[in-house]
C-alpha cells in the first residue's frame, strides 16, 4: 500500500503541477470557478460510475478498470495540446479539459486508495497503519516537487503528462497485485450480490443512529472540500499575480511542493499518529479547521491594522501561502489518515458504497456549488466597486474569501464534534447487533401489545411471559387486563394471574374472580380466588369459611380459610381454626406443614401463634417447610430468630428463601448482614450472598455498607461487590459509589488493579514454563493467566461505574471474540469511551501480544525488574491479599515441588485462610519444608470445618508423630 501511494502520488503530483501551470497561462485564476462547476458534474458522474462498478464487478477488476480510465485519456490530452486548429482554441480547450480531468483523477484515486485500505485493515489497524501508508503521498510530494523542475528541463512541460500517465498505470498494477495477494480481503462477489446475501441486515439496525452519524459525515467532507477550494483559489490567484511566467510558476509550485513534502513527511512520521493516538480522532480532526480560522484571522487583522511593514497585497500573498501550506500540511497528514477511519463505524455492507457517495458524489457537487459561489462573489465585488483599480478589487475579493475561510473553518470544526457525539453510539449498535433494552418501553403501547398477544391465543409460554412482564411494569394495574381473561386461561396461568392480582386486591374485579370460582378451578387457584375475595372485602364475616376447616378439604383451601379466620374471626371461630392449624403443623405430610406455615405468616394472624412453633419447625426434615418458615419469620419480624435467616444463606436448599426473607426486613437486618459481609474469614461465596441480600434491600444505608466494603475489598470479593452494585435497579448502586468515592476514587481502584496486573505479567515472564519445569509450576502459570482475565474483568466492572454500561458491555463482547475485526471494534469503542489517566496503558494491554511486550507498557506504573522464580513467588506471596485463592494455593504447591523457602509470616497467614484448598496446600508445603514446624502447627487445624483438611491433619499426625 505504501508503494501504491508513493508511485501514484508522484504521477498525480507531476500531472497536477504541470496542468495548473498550463491552465493558469491560458485562463488565469478567474477561470477556476468554471472548472469547479464543471468538475461537480463530471465528479458526480464518476462517483456514480464507481458505485455502479462496485455493484457489478469484483473489487479487483474495479481497481484495474479505474487505473486504465485514469491513465489512457492523458495520452489524448497530450496530443490535443499540440493541435493548433481553430487559431489555437483547440489547444486552449484541451488545457481546460485537462485541468478538469485532473480533479477527476484525484476523485478516482481517493476512492480506489481508501476503499482498498478499508478492505485490508480493521478499525484499529487503519488508525495506526493508514498514517504510515498514506505517507507515501508525502514521499511523492518530495520526489515530485524536487524532480519536476529537472523533468521540465529534460523533456519539456507538456511531455511530463505522459510520464505521469505511466506512473499512474504502474500504481494501478501495484494495487491490483495487492488485491490478488490478499484475496480474503477482496471478495470475488460484487457488492450488490453481497447485499442480496444479507437481506435482513438493515432490518436489524436502527436507522436513527445511522442517520445521526451519516449526516454530519456528509457535512464534514463537504466542508472540507469547500475550504480546500477556497484556499486553493486564493493561493493560485496570488501566484498568478506574483509569477506571470508559466515556467517560473511551475518551478515555484515544484519547490513549494517539495519543501512542503518534507514538512509533511516529518509530521506524518513523528507527530500525526501520536496525535491521533493520544488525543483521539476527532480532536485531531479539528486541528486543521482551527489552524485555518486562526491564520485567516491573523491575515485580516494584519491587513486592517497595518502592524506589519507590508502593503495589503504582500500581506494577502503571504497569508495565502501560509493558508495553503497549513492546509496541505494537515490535510495530507492528519485529515488524510482520519478520513478512511470515519467510514469504519458504518456497516460493512454499505461502507464502500457510502464512501463512493460521499467522496464521489457529494464532494464533487459541493465543488460545483463552491465554484458558482466564488464566481458570484467575484462578480458582485466587481460590480460593487466599478471605479476602483483591478488591484484594489482583487484585494477586496481576497478579504471576502479569507473571511469565508474563517466562517467555514468554524463550521467544519463543529461538524467534527457532531460526528464524535454519535460515533460511539453507532459503534455500540454495531457491536450489539440490535439488542433491545427494557427501560425505554412506552407503557401504554406495551400494555396494548400484551393485550393483543393474550387475545391472539398465543402459546402458553408466550402468555406467561406477558403476565410476568405486566407484573414488572405495572403490577397495580395488572388486574384491569388479567381479570376479564381469567376464565380463558389454562390452570397454571390462572394461578399466576391470581398471584399477580393478589398484590393489589380490588373489589372492581370480584365478578371476574367469582366467575372463575364457579368454573370449579384447580384447588390452588380456588384458594387464591377465595383469598382475593376476602382481602378485597374487609366487611365479610368469617362464619361462611368454617365449612372449609374440615380435614377432608384440600390443605390449600383449608390453610387459606384458617389464616383468614385467625385474622378476622370471633374467639370461638379462631379456636376452631387454631385446632385445625395445629393438626396441619403436626401432620406427617410435608404439604400440609408448609401450607400451615404460610397461613400463619399472613398479615392478619397474631405473631405469637407462629412463635410457639418455630424451634421445632427449624429442625424440620423438609427444605420446603424450612423455606416457608424463614419467610414467615421475616413477615412476622421475629427478632430472636433473625440469625436463622442468616444461617439460611449457608445452604443451597434455603438460600433463595432466606434472601427473600432478609430483603423484606430492610434496614432492620443490615447489622447482621454487614457482619457476614465484612468477615474475611468467611468464603467469598457466602459474603457475596450477604452482599446480594443487602443490595436487594436497596436503601441508602444498605448501599453505603456495600460502598464502604468496596473501598477495602480486593480480588474476588471486589468483583462480587461490583457486580452486585451494578445490578441494583435504576443505577442507585453506581450513584452511591460515585457519591462516596468520586470519579478520582474509582480511577484509583482501576490503577490498583493495573498495578496488580503488572505484578501478574512480571510473574508470567519470570515463571515461564521453559525456565521452570514441573506440573506444579504449570498449574501456577495457568492460575496467573486466569488472574489476568479476572483483573481485566474487574477493570471493566469499575469502568461501568463511570461510563455507559452499553458501551462497555459492547466492548467486552467484541474483545471476547476470536475475530480480529471484532477485537478491533471493541478496542475502538473503549478508545472513544473512556478517558481515565491510564487509558493508553489499558488499551495496549488488551491487545493480543506477547506478555513481555505488554509488560513494557507498564513502565510508567511499575518498572519491571527481572527476578529468579523463587524471588518472584515470594513477591507474589507479599501480595497474597490480592491473589486469587487458587493462585495462592499454587504458590505453595510450586514452592513445595521446587523446594523454595517461604517466609514464616506468609505461611502462618495462609494457614488460617478461609479456602480449604489453601490451608491444604500450606500443610503440604510444611510437611516437606519443615516437618517439625508442621507438627507444632497441626493443633491449630484440629477442628477444621472442611473434612478433607481434617483428614489431612489426622494423617499428618500419624505420619509425623
Amino acid at each position: 500500500m505504501f508503494a501504491f501511494y508513493t508511485i501514484t502520488s508522484v504521477g498525480l503530483l507531476w500531472l497536477e503541477q504541470t496542468t495548473i501551470a498550463i491552465f493558469l497561462q491560458g485562463f488565469g485564476a478567474e477561470g477556476l470557478p468554471v472548472i469547479y462547476i464543471a468538475s461537480a458534474l463530471m465528479g458526480s458522474s464518476l462517483g456514480i460510475l464507481y458505485s455502479w462498478l462496485q455493484n457489478n464487478l469484483p473489487l479487483k477488476r474495479v481497481f484495474g478498470t479505474i487505473a486504465v480510465v485514469m491513465a489512457v485519456p492523458l495520452i489524448f490530452f497530450r496530443i490535443g495540446l499540440d493541435i493548433e486548429a481553430l487559431n489555437g482554441m483547440f489547444a486552449l480547450g484541451t488545457s481546460f479539459a485537462l485541468r478538469l480531468w485532473m480533479d477527476a483523477e484525484e476523485i478516482l484515486n481517493d476512492l480506489n486508495s481508501q476503499v482498498a485500505a478499508n478492505q485490508l485493515f480493521n478499525i484499529r489497524e487503519i488508525k495506526r497503519t493508514y498514517p504510515i501508508i498514506s505517507s507515501g503521498l508525502l514521499v511523492g510530494d518530495v520526489i515530485s516537487g524536487f524532480s519536476l523542475p529537472i523533468l521540465v528541463l529534460l523533456i519539456g512541460l507538456k511531455n511530463v503528462i505522459l510520464v505521469a500517465a505511466t506512473m499512474i498505470l504502474f500504481g494501478g498494477w501495484t494495487l491490483l497485485y495487492l488485491s490478488k495477494r490478499y484475496k480474503q480481503a477482496f471478495p470475488d462477489t460484487p457488492v450488490r450480490e453481497l447485499d442480496e446475501l444479507q437481506p435482513n441486515y438493515s432490518t436489524r439496525r436502527t436507522g436513527s443512529t445511522l442517520r445521526k452519524y451519516i449526516i454530519p459525515l456528509f457535512i464534514f467532507f463537504i466542508l472540507g472540500e469547500v475550504l480546500f477550494l477556497l484556499v486553493e483559489f486564493q493561493f493560485f490567484g496570488e501566484l498568478e499575480r506574483v509569477y506571470p511566467e508559466t515556467v517560473d510558476l511551475a518551478a515555484f509550485l515544484g519547490l513549494f511542493s517539495g519543501c512542503l513534502g518534507l514538512f509533511e513527511l516529518t509530521t506524518q512520521w513523528f507527530v500525526s499518529s501520536r496525535a491521533v493516538e493520544r488525543l483521539g480522532v476527532f480532536i485531531a480532526a479539528m486541528f486543521l479547521p482551527i489552524s485555518l480560522s486562526f491564520l485567516g484571522f491573523l491575515t485580516i487583522t494584519f491587513d486592517l491594522t497595518g502592524l506589519l511593514a507590508l502593503d495589503s497585497a504582500q500581506i494577502l500573498f503571504f497569508g495565502a501561502v501560509m493558508l495553503k501550506f497549513f492546509d496541505e500540511l494537515l490535510r495530507y497528514t492528519l485529515i488524510a489518515g482520519i478520513e478512511p477511519f470515519l467510514f469504519q463505524p458504518l456497516p460493512s455492507e454499505i461502507r464502500s458504497s457510502m464512501q463512493a457517495r460521499v467522496q464521489g458524489i457529494a464532494e464533487p457537487l459541493s465543488t460545483g456549488l463552491t465554484g458558482a459561489s466564488i464566481g458570484a462573489v467575484i462578480w458582485l465585488v466587481s460590480r460593487a466597486n466599478p471605479g476602483r483599480s483591478e488591484e484594489v478589487v482583487r484585494q477586496l475579493q481576497g478579504g471576502v474569501f479569507i473571511g469565508a475561510i474563517i466562517l467555514f473553518s468554524v463550521c467544519w470544526a463543529f461538524s467534527a464534534l457532531l460526528l464524535r457525539a454519535s460515533y460511539v453510539s453507532l459503534l455500540v449498535q454495531s457491536a450489539e447487533q440490535g439488542r433491545l433494552g427494557f427501560s425505554n418501553v412506552d407503557l401504554k403501547a406495551f400494555k396494548r401489545a400484551i393485550i393483543d398477544s393474550l387475545d391472539r391465543k398465543t402459546t402458553e409460554e408466550d402468555q406467561r411471559s406477558c403476565i410476568q412482564l405486566l407484573d414488572r411494569i405495572d403490577p397495580e394495574g395488572a388486574g384491569e387486563i388479567l381479570a376479564p381473561r381469567l376464565t380463558l386461561f389454562p390452570p397454571r396461568l390462572q394461578h399466576e394471574c391470581m398471584e399477580v392480582m393478589l398484590k393489589y386486591p380490588n373489589p372492581n374485579y370480584l365478578g371476574d374472580v367469582q366467575r372463575l370460582i364457579e368454573q370449579k378451578p384447580s384447588l390452588d387457584v380456588l384458594a387464591l380466588a377465595l383469598r382475593y375475595i376476602w382481602l378485597s372485602q374487609p366487611e365479610l364475616e368469617t362464619s361462611t369459611l368454617a365449612a372449609y376447616l374440615h380435614d377432608r378439604v384440600d390443605p390449600i383451601v383449608r390453610g387459606t380459610a384458617t389464616g383468614l379466620i385467625l385474622g378476622r374471626g370471633q374467639p370461638s371461630e379462631r379456636a376452631e381454626a387454631l385446632t385445625a392449624l395445629e393438626a396441619m403443623l403436626t401432620s406427617k405430610r410435608e404439604r400440609e406443614r408448609e401450607i400451615a406455615i404460610q397461613a400463619l405468616q399472613q398479615r392478619e394472624t397474631d405473631p405469637s401463634l407462629l412463635q410457639r412453633y418455630v424451634p421445632e419447625l427449624l429442625q424440620d426434615e423438609s427444605a420446603r417447610v424450612r423455606c416457608a418458615l424463614l419467610e414467615a419469620i421475616a413477615n412476622k419480624h421475629l427478632r430472636e430468630y433473625y440469625p436463622s435467616l442468616i444461617k439460611g444463606l449457608y445452604y443451597k436448599s434455603t438460600r433463595e428463601a432466606a434472601k427473600r426473607a432478609l430483603s423484606r426486613l430492610e434496614d432492620e437486618i443490615l447489622p447482621l448482614l454487614a457482619a457476614l459481609l465484612e468477615d474475611d474469614r468467611k468464603l467469598d461465596f457466602l459474603r457475596s450472598q450477604a452482599g446480594s441480600a443487602i443490595a436487594e434491600i436497596g436503601s441508602q444505608e444498605a448501599l453505603n455498607i456495600l460502598t464502604q466494603q468496596l473501598m477495602s475489598s480486593w480480588g474476588t470479593h471486589r468483583r462480587n461487590l461490583l457486580r452486585i452494585l451494578l445490578k441494583v435497579a435504576g443505577e442507585p448502586g453506581i450513584e452511591a459509589v460515585l457519591n462516596r468515592l468520586g470519579r478520582s476514587g474509582v480511577e484509583q481502584l482501576i490503577e490498583q488493579e493495573l498495578l496488580i496486573l503488572a505484578q501478574v505479567f512480571a510473574a508470567l515472564v519470570d515463571l515461564d514454563p521453559e525456565g521452570v519445569e514441573g506440573t506444579e509450576a504449570e498449574f501456577l502459570y495457568a492460575a496467573l493467566e486466569g488472574m489476568q482475565k479476572d483483573i481485566i474483568d474487574r477493570c471493566f466492572l469499575l469502568m461501568k461505574l463511570l461510563y455507559p454500561l452499553s458501551a462497555i458491555q459492547a466492548a467486552i463482547l467484541n474483545l471476547d471474540s476470536d475475530s480480529e475485526n471484532s477485537m478491533a471494534l471493541g478496542l475502538e469503542i473503549l478508545d472513544n469511551t473512556i478517558d481515565i489517566p491510564q487509558k493508553q496503558v489499558f488499551i495496549r494491554v488488551l491487545e493480543r501480544r506477547p506478555i513481555a511486550e505488554r509488560l513494557q507498557d507498564f513502565a510508567e506504573l511499575m518498572p519491571y525488574r527481572a527476578m529468579t522464580p523463587r524471588d518472584r513467588v515470594l513477591r507474589l506471596l507479599e501480595f497474597r491479599h490480592f491473589l486469587s485463592d487458587w493462585t495462592l494455593a499454587c504458590c505453595f504447591h510450586a514452592a513445595r515441588a521446587q523446594r523454595w523457602a517461604v517466609t514464616r509470616e506468609a505461611t502462618l497467614a495462609c494457614l488460617s485462610h478461609p479456602s480449604s484448598f489453601v490451608r491444604e496446600a500450606v500443610l503440604s508445603y510444611l510437611k516437606e519444608a519443615s516437618p517439625r514446624t508442621c507438627l507444632e502447627l497441626l493443633p491449630i487445624l484440629r477442628n477444621d470445618p472442611d473434612p478433607l483438611v481434617a483428614a489431612q491433619v489426622d494423617s499428618l499426625k500419624v505420619e509425623l508423630g
